[in-house]
């Protein structure tokens, strides 16, 4: 049997929470760090002032960690990768193309638009990039790294039992 619309769009908004849930703890990991890099915090001075993409980096790779283990042990969990070092190699091919979209604008912003301050950076990188590398992370988490592959239905076709035997001695 088919599933229904309304089946199929319960369970995408399922995935959905589950992937924006781990995504927002991947999201705190990612801000707070490539903030505290960047800018430090209070008493703690920045480690790599003037190095906003660094910091970026840094954050990110991190925030991929938390976030692979979330998506593979909950949002994910029920999918196969088919094999371990398949699902880590997609996963950390999708998280660079995320990454590169993510310091896009941060880029754009930086050096060409010569804005330096900690709020540019925050709403370039920590807005929009994350933003638009998050529409590309579900997508591709959902297409290629923990792809769906159990059958939507089941076939099952009824064998007419013979009666007679076959005779193959002729």
């Amino acid at each position: 049997m088919k599933e229904s619309f309304s089946d199929r769009l319960r369970r995408l908004a399922v995935e959905a929470f589950k992937f924006l849930t781990v995504g927002g703890l991947g999201y705190i990991v990612d801000v707070g760090l490539s903030n505290l890099l960047a800018y430090g915090f209070g008493p703690i001075p920045a480690l790599l002032e003037g190095s906003p993409i660094k910091s970026k980096i840094i954050s990110t790779i991190l925030s991929m960690v938390v976030v692979w283990i979330g998506n593979r042990l909950w949002t994910y969990g029920d999918r196969t990768t088919n094999s371990n070092m398949r699902g880590i190699v997609l996963f950390i091919a999708v998280n660079l193309a995320g990454m590169v979209i993510t310091v896009i604008p941060l880029g754009v912003t930086w050096y060409l638009l010569d804005m330096r301050d900690q709020l540019t950076y925050n709403i370039s990188t920590n807005i929009i990039g994350i933003g638009l590398a998050m529409i590309f992370r579900f997508y591709a988490y959902r297409t290629w790294v923990f792809k769906d592959e159990s059958p939507h239905a089941e076939v099952v076709v009824p064998l007419e039992e013979s009666s007679r035997v076959p005779d193959d001695r002729s």
